[in-house]
């Protein structure tokens, strides 16, 4: 590789990094604001929010990647021509194909990048992000261990806290069971502690009242107690997860126990398929899409408008690459010997990027204007008298 292809090269890596930076804080703030209100909500800590935003960034990544790879290609090419640097290696007589050899290498570091990305860390961090979402919908400390509010941990049930104590005393215990169509149950207690025994959690509550209401017959009655127990363990959300996120399912896994996971989680063989080989036509996509963005704007003469006609131009054939990737993947999901469609979108803006770099090697001849006709000046012998 010569000086100016590892000087190109360094230019598409930097701007890569800026564009990818950019999309991905301005994906990232939109899903943390929602991600932020429900587990802070939750009784949450700052770390267990930042955990999580760890572990979705992997797939954030995944999703602006093939973008800041385009939008990289684009404005370094456009800066290398504004700054006359490409017109003068055309001078020397250097082809377009060898001009493109620098945004070839890019997009090989980009679709190197993106394997890592679906076939090792985003596996990982969606099993990971899958166990401790468990993990928290479990946690009753967490859903029932908030001061000051009314919380609503099951449909029909109200739960609220005065105040909490340093040694996990809790004062002044509301809870009201209205989940029975037939009566409806509100526990009062001055004090109450919570007990973890077998797997279960129990809420003992002292000094408190006991009402319950008969919705059929509207009669009330009330029982004082010193000490009372309450099986709060059907309020969290214990819904085990028996089938894992297909994204989570390594690539080896799929490549050799498809068969099985079919059987046991319920995923065709198709869908299986289809994530199989998209995970390699991601990596596909970043070259062709880096090459698209490199050609398009090589082709055209020079105009004193800029290149924002190809630049256009290479932006709707990424939408178009982008678009066929969701037209290929159904005919996949029904007939699993269909996946060589997934490479469908990849192979074609190769094509157009091999086309246009081919028409800018070749550029057609323009069209030759209709000479006009100069009649010949009729000049006629000057006659001399004798």
């Amino acid at each position: 590789m010569s000086r100016f292809d590892r000087y190109v090269l360094s230019q598409y890596l930097l701007f890569f990094s800026f564009f990818a930076l950019i999309l991905v804080a301005v994906f990232w703030v939109n899903r943390a604001v929602v991600l932020f209100d429900r587990l802070i909500g939750d009784g949450q800590t700052a770390i267990v929010f930042l955990e999580f935003t760890a572990l979705t960034l992997p797939n954030l990544i995944r999703m602006v990647l093939p973008v800041a790879v385009f939008a990289a290609a684009v404005w370094v090419t456009n800066r290398l021509q504004s700054e006359s640097e490409l017109t003068v290696l055309q001078a020397t007589g250097t082809s377009p194909w060898q001009m493109a050899r620098p945004a070839l290498g890019f997009g090989l570091i980009t679709a190197l990048m993106m394997s890592v990305l679906t076939h090792f860390l985003l596996p990982s961090s969606i099993g990971q992000l899958a166990l401790r979402e468990q993990e928290i919908s479990r946690n009753v400390t967490a859903k029932l261990l908030t001061e000051g509010h009314f919380l609503h941990p099951a449909k029909g049930v109200t739960f609220y806290i005065r105040q909490i104590d340093s040694n996990g005393t809790l004062n002044d215990v509301f809870l009201s069971d209205r989940r029975d169509p037939n009566q409806s149950m509100t526990y009062t207690g001055a004090r109450a502690f919570l007990v973890r025994d077998e797997g279960k959690t129990h809420l003992i509550m002292v000094n408190g009242m006991a009402q319950r209401l008969d919705n059929r017959t509207k009669q009330m009655s009330t029982t004082n107690f010193s000490d009372f127990s309450y099986d709060i363990s059907s309020l969290v959300n214990k819904s085990a997860i028996t089938q894992r996120n297909i994204r989570e399912i390594s690539s080896w896994e799929l490549l050799r126990n498809r068969e099985d996971i079919n059987l046991s989680e319920g995923y065709s063989l198709g869908a299986l398929a289809e994530e199989f080989h998209l995970r390699f036509a991601r990596a596909l996509i970043c070259i062709a899409v880096a090459l698209i963005g490199f050609s398009a704007l090589m082709i055209g003469s020079h105009s004193r408008f800029g290149v924002w006609r190809q630049a256009l131009l290479a932006f709707l054939l990424l939408i178009i690459v982008e678009g066929l990737r969701g037209v290929v993947s159904e005919p996949v999901r029904t007939n699993p010997d269909l996946w060589p469609l997934i490479y469908l979108p990849a192979l074609i803006g190769l094509v157009i990027a091999v086309g246009f770099l081919q028409l800018a090697a070749h550029p057609l001849a323009p069209r030759r204007r209709a000479s006009r006709t100069v009649a010949p000046l009729q000049t006629g012998r000057q006659e001399t008298g004798s």
